[in-house]
């Protein structure tokens, strides 16, 4: 996606404005729960600003308000089923984000009316199908915490001042080019909560290394029956899929609740219909969610080396049982992989970032990438990602595309953009045309010195299965030849100088008699 000057300019309205947010609450909580109030109130102002919009269009040949609808007994029931169908919630009048902020406004608002807004759109989705999606949606805003304030006045003044700023914020959707939740959440997890962020295992992908993923899975289809992130975070990944094809059925599994909340919001933020979505909450590995299913394409940025059980049992899962040995208990890199394919369709396409160790790494992982370039030859490419360019760590990555019905068949694409990239004050970063050369390498499938190499798999099978960039790509620079005797009259050149000045401080020395004259 081109970063116009639009985007520019309305990614930094809401930085200033996020700010400005976080400001308010900084004295009185940890950036890391901060966060959720912001991302919670930005929400809860789109779904009642959609309940709006949605009520309007509903009763715009009636001529009747959306309030005077719903105090109706012929109309309340069917606005109300209208709404479910369409949104799969109802917000009552008194709870709409622009009636609480008048309340604000004429000082009448208390901060049970916000905790009754939120509980009571979770109380309209009961007994409806789209109950799962908006169930603990809210539970980390925690509305009667003492960090917003010791008393009740002071907790409805702080949340007060919150809300009305988030009452500022640019949300005309036709008009906004940004990822409004996706880039606050950025935001505020690079500027403040960067370290609470890494210890609750809460990483964002960059916009611009979900933009390669998602264009890789999505050559040569725009659309797709579904896509699956078992890693899922704020959902962000996925949703950069649906910008580059249309997605059918988006599915994912997350297991910070948080960032699975997030995940939701960010679906319903992005106009995904709650029937088009299924994210749950649990760890992938020990308790996947998704069982039999197949997907068009899958996308994956799990967390690095984590730590899994690997307990023997999982040599009968169907997911491990045809490798002969699991991943280390300590780095479970393979253990996503091995997961991920087992739910890769036939014609489908699988990209996923990890840390360079999976190229290289023996033992049990050496068997387990043996098994799937030699055996099943489902490896299509391998792409070098510069250092430095997530929050939370700063180790180099690669991107590994998988295939199980590969048309290039007896050779493997290895791509070295680690050099390819903007230096931030930060981080590093990927500029678009850094994306657009990856992308186009990756699609022409073609060789660029000291950039991509396609490498047969005779060559791999003479490496010992070594997937490591360097083996394939060169990038080595050489230097132009010294000249030693020019290097020799440079020295010379030097000691005069140095000896010039030495002498020219003596004679200061000694008119300022710090020194004695010969």
């Amino acid at each position: 996606m081109s970063t116009t000057e639009k985007q520019r300019q309305q990614l930094a309205d809401l930085q200033k404005k996020l700010w400005s947010i976080a400001n308010d609450l900084r004295g009185n909580m940890d950036a890391n729960e901060f966060k959720n109030y912001i991302l919670g109130l930005i929400f809860y102002r789109f779904l009642s600003e959609k309940n709006e919009d949605i009520a309007a269009g509903l009763l715009k040949e009636d001529d009747i308000s959306y309030e005077e609808a719903m105090n109706n007994d012929t109309y309340k029931p069917i606005v109300e089923k209208e709404l479910i169908a369409r949104i799969g919630f109802v917000i009552e009048p008194q709870f709409l984000f622009s009636n609480l902020i008048n309340k604000i406004e004429a000082q009448t608002f208390q901060i049970e009316d916000l905790s009754n807004a939120v509980k009571n759109v979770e109380n309209s989705t009961r007994g409806h199908d789209s109950e799962d999606d908006f169930i603990h949606l809210f539970d980390d805003m925690d509305l009667t915490s003492s960090r917003l304030g010791n008393t009740n006045a002071k907790r409805t003044q702080l949340i007060s001042k919150v809300m009305v700023q988030i009452a500022t914020l640019p949300f005309v959707h036709s008009d906004l080019e940004i990822d409004m939740l996706g880039d606050a959440y950025e935001y505020l997890i690079g500027q403040f909560a960067a370290s609470a962020g890494k210890k609750a295992g809460e990483f964002y992908t960059p916009q611009q290394v979900s933009t390669i993923l998602a264009k890789i899975v999505t050559t040569g289809r725009n659309d797709l029956r579904s896509v699956y992130d078992p890693t899922c975070g704020s959902g962000s990944l996925l949703l950069r899929v649906g910008s580059e094809a249309r997605v059918r059925q988006y599915y994912g599994q997350e297991y910070n609740s948080t960032t699975y909340n997030l995940a939701r919001m960010n679906m319903l933020l992005h106009d995904v219909n709650y029937k088009q979505f299924q994210i749950e909450n649990d760890d992938t590995l020990e308790s996947p969610a998704i069982h039999d299913e197949r997907f068009d394409a899958v996308v994956a940025n799990p967390p690095y080396s984590a730590h899994w059980s690997a307990d023997p049992s999982f040599l009968e899962d169907e997911r491990f049982s045809n490798y002969g040995k699991l991943a280390p208990k300590k780095t479970a890199d393979y253990a996503f992989i091995q997961h991920m394919i087992y739910h890769l369709d036939d014609h489908g396409t699988m990209a996923v970032v990890l840390p360079h160790g999976v190229l290289f790494r023996g033992n049990a992982e050496g068997t387990i990438r043996k098994y799937l370039i030699e055996d099943k030859n489902y490896i299509d490419a391998v792409i070098g990602l510069p250092a430095n360019l997530f929050f939370g760590t700063n180790i180099p990555t690669c991107i590994l595309v998988f295939k199980k019905c590969r048309e290039e068949s007896d050779d493997v694409l290895f791509i070295d953009a680690s050099q390819s990239f903007e230096k931030g004050k930060n981080q590093n970063h990927l500029t678009d045309d850094d994306v657009n050369k990856i992308v186009d390498t990756y699609r022409q499938r073609e060789t660029i010195d000291k950039y991509s190499f396609v490498v047969s798999l005779d060559e791999i099978r003479e490496n010992d299965y070594n997937l490591n960039i360097p083996r394939y790509v060169d990038t080595f620079e050489e230097e132009e030849p010294i000249d030693l005797d020019q290097v020799q009259q440079q020295l010379k050149d030097i000691d005069k100088e140095i000896a010039n000045v030495e002498s020219e401080i003596n004679e200061y020395l000694k008119e300022l008699g710090v020194v004695n004259h010969d």
